[in-house]
Parts: structure tokens; sequence; C-alpha cells
């Protein structure tokens, strides 16, 4: 039976709300989570971007859920100060923290000053920090010479099973690779016959039988009018294509591109409905695709209502289906 999870947006809330949230989303029957992981909001209208690592100690600590991360190693983050903390959350709370990795956003990466690889390169820098995590969950000493360096590198303390590594593509030509290496794979919502092309890809460049995970952007209001506004209000930013979101550089950039999107451009990047039913059908379609876990990341500010009417109206619909 696939679960529905909570997405924690660390772009658009303080930490300590986003807690509350999902601590509100367990008791409402949402029965997983994960968190975004970024230095900057895609937009200054999002206002924040707290450290997802120490977020996620706190949230484990205070729920029963499972818990997740997308993460870029390599430039933002070293790959073995990674694997050193992905670890020691496996070791306090096993079997409950899994480790998505993807190739990046200049957004976040800029910041070390270093120049920013071409798409090529970062999924070769991507997949390095893949097998030198691994192998540092296995216990192995790593000394790496690469896109990175490591030298004589060993974690002390690690799990009893390494977290589940998986990767994160957008497109089928990655969904595509990433079924070569990654345990798993994490995408996003897409009209379901682009996301049928990702799941696909996926299978047949070697993902076959291994999970599957989705992160969905949706807005739910009291009114389709009010659910379009917060579309565009907050999420205009993040409804281009992938190598434009990987390589713009600050949120006044991404705020810059987006001065030619409308409110109406939105429906589809971000599904937009005040109905629930909708939304049980728009899931029950990705469930049909083979996905375990499905995140729903609402972009309109009210979490709190999108928590208590999903927990009532849709979760139990998708659970019976």
């Amino acid at each position: 039976m696939a679960t529905i999870g909570y997405h924690a947006s660390h772009e658009q809330y303080r930490p300590s709300s986003l807690l509350s949230n999902v601590q509100a989303a367990e008791a409402a029957g949402f029965g997983c989570a994960m968190c975004s992981d970024h230095f900057a909001p895609w937009s200054d209208a999002q206002g924040q971007s707290g450290f997802a690592w120490s977020w996620l100690g706190a949230a484990l600590q205070a729920t029963g859920l499972p818990l997740g991360v997308v993460n870029a190693p390599g430039q933002r983050y070293h790959p073995a100060i990674v694997a050193q903390a992905a670890a020691t959350l496996g070791e306090m709370y096993p079997d409950r923290f899994w480790l998505a990795v993807g190739s990046g956003q200049n957004l976040n990466e800029h910041i070390t000053g270093e120049r920013w690889p071409t798409k090529d390169e970062r999924n070769e820098r991507l997949l390095e920090a893949a097998e030198v995590m691994r192998a540092l969950w296995k216990g192995q000493e790593v000394t790496h010479y690469g896109h990175f360096v490591v030298e004589q590198a060993k974690l002390y303390t690690r799990p009893l099973t390494p977290p589940k590594l998986f990767g994160a593509a957008i497109t089928p030509e990655t969904a595509e690779w990433v079924g070569s290496w990654a345990d798993g794979l994490i995408t996003i919502g897409k009209p379901i016959e682009e996301l049928q092309e990702v799941v696909d890809a996926y299978r047949s460049g070697g993902g076959e039988g291994k999970p599957m995970l989705l992160q969905v952007q949706l807005s739910y209001a009291p009114s389709g009018e009010e659910a379009t506004e917060a579309a565009f209000e907050q999420w205009r930013t993040n409804i281009f294509e992938s190598p434009v979101l990987a390589d713009l550089r600050t949120p006044a950039a991404f705020d810059a591109a987006a001065s030619f999107v409308r409110p109406e451009d939105m429906q589809g990047p971000v599904r937009i409905s005040a109905d629930t039913e909708q939304h049980v059908d728009w899931l029950l379609q990705e469930l049909e695709l083979g996905f375990s876990e499905i995140y729903l990341h609402n972009v309109h500010r009210s979490q709190e209502a999108f928590i208590r009417d999903f927990g009532e109206h849709v979760l139990p619909r998708v659970r019976g289906s």
C-alpha cells in the first residue's frame, strides 16, 4: 500500500513552524515526511531557508514518521560530511531516515565561489559522491581524487543498515541514468503523460522493481481563485524547465525570470483545486504508475487547513482505494 507524506518547505516557513506542521501532519494521518535542503529560497516572496539537517534531527525526535531529504553533495556539502550526517541520523532513528541526492542548483551552490559545472560534470560528481558515501557507510577508509577530494576518511559511527540512497530526477534522461545506480527514484509531479515517460525511462535504465517516490506541488484553498493566487504568489519562480532551475544564481534572478509568468500559467506545474475529490483523483492516477510514497507540498501559506482537510477527506479515500 502506498503512503501519502507531508513535504516540509524550508523555503516558505521558519523551522519552528515546520516542526509544528509535521507533528500536525502525523496526527492527521500522513504516514511519512520529507523536506527541502536549500541555502536560499527560490523567491524573496518565500522568505526563509533554514538548515535542513538541524531540523531533521528535531523532526525525527518529535514524530514517529520516516523522514527524508534531497541533497546535492559535491560543492556546498562535502560528500563525507553528508555521509556522516546521514549515518548519525540512521543510527539514532533506525530505518526511518532516507537520503536522496541530485546534481543541485546554482542558487544554493554558488556561495562557495567555485565554478558552476555543466550538467554532465555535475552528474559525474554526483555518482562519485554516491560511491564515496556508500563506501563510508560500509566502514571503509576512503581516499578519493576526482571532482572533490577525500583523504583517509572513515566513519566510526554508522547505523546497522545504511540509509536508502535515492536519486533525484526531473527529466526522463536523468531518470534513466538514475535507474542504473540508485536504490530508488524521487521525482516531481507532472501531467500524467509526462510522469509516465519519467517512470518508463527509470525502469528501462535499471530501476525495474526499485521503489519510486513522488513529490507533488499543489495549491489547496477554500476557493479555486484563492488557490490560484497562492500558487502564483508563492511558486511562480519554480515552474521553469530543469536547465533554468539549475542555472539561475539568486532569488532575484528567479523573480526576474518569473515576471512574465501569468496566474493561468500555474495550473499544470502546480495542481490547483479547492476540491478534495479532484486531489484524490490526481493521486489515484499517480499511484497506478507504481509510486510507493507520494509527498504533498501545499504551496499555499495555510498549512493548517490543508493538513486538516486532507487528513479528513483525502487520505482515507486514497488508503481505501
